[in-house]
């Protein structure tokens, strides 16, 4: 099924300059395989080595951060709205 992706100014050099994409896939881990496909080197800003999300890097089903939900498994329907946020450090 077909997504939209909300993505980050700081990524937008990837994607063409679209802040919105669409990607398929029923689950977060397809949907960024296949934003990866679309968009090469995407991925790799998002995954780390060992196929995990990366620490600084937050995704978002709705209002729901996916590390309190299934992870990259959780499950999408293609009505959410999928954000990708990277975190902001201060000091």
């Amino acid at each position: 099924m077909s997504v939209k992706i909300r993505i980050p100014t700081q990524l937008r050099s990837l994607t063409k300059g679209n802040n919105e994409v669409t990607a398929e896939g029923g689950n977060i881990r397809d949907l960024l395989t296949n934003l990866e496909e679309q968009y090469p080197g995407i991925g790799e800003r998002l995954i780390d080595e060992n196929g995990n999300l990366r620490r600084f890097i937050n995704v978002f089903v709705g209002q729901e951060d996916i590390r309190f939900l299934d992870g990259l498994d959780t499950s999408v329907k293609g009505d959410e709205e999928i954000s990708i946020i990277p975190a902001i450090a201060g000091g």
